[in-house]
């Protein structure tokens, strides 16, 4: 079979489901769409996050801006079929790029990396929960867990919706 009848036959496939990402499962995520300004627990404005869906609805796209203005990143998430998980890739302009999966639980998504055996043979998992509250707000919580505790917070905001 030729590469070109694979897509050809993908591109028929595409056009006879004109919504391949309507799913429940797909709109998982969808409490955390919108244009957000996002404050830390003391307050302060950390930047503004704005988070849409592209590509046919497939994906779910963030861009983040720091207040400063100097720090920007941006997320592709998806929910993959074949796993039946949330998948998350981070890519900033320091360079990191951060890989995360899992899936929703009631109010929550809950994200985490795969995990890193460190010298003492521990192991380090990143895990980054989102939580839709009562009043349309999302709280983001970013932690480090060393063997399945919670060891260090990296980022805890709270997301309000700007328009």
């Amino acid at each position: 079979m030729s590469l070109g009848f694979v897509f050809l036959m993908i591109s028929a496939s595409a056009q006879n489901n004109p919504c391949a990402c309507c799913t429940e499962n797909h709109s998982d995520f969808d409490f955390w769409l919108g244009k957000w300004e996002v404050t830390l627990p003391n307050g302060n404005i950390a930047g503004e996050n704005v988070i849409e869906k592209i590509q046919g609805d497939c994906i779910l796209r963030e861009n983040w801006k720091g207040a400063s203005g100097n720090f920007t990143g941006t997320s592709y998430n998806y929910y993959n079929t074949t796993t039946g998980m949330w998948e998350q890739l981070w890519l900033d302009a320091a360079g990191t790029i951060l890989k995360l999966s899992g899936k929703r639980i009631d109010n929550q998504m809950i994200l985490m990396s795969e995990g890193v055996v460190n010298e003492d043979e521990s192991i380090t998992v990143q895990r980054i929960t989102w939580t839709l509250l009562e009043d349309g707000k999302v709280r983001q919580v970013w932690e480090v867990l060393r063997d399945g505790v919670a060891e260090n917070v990296l980022f805890d905001g709270l997301y309000s919706k700007m328009d």
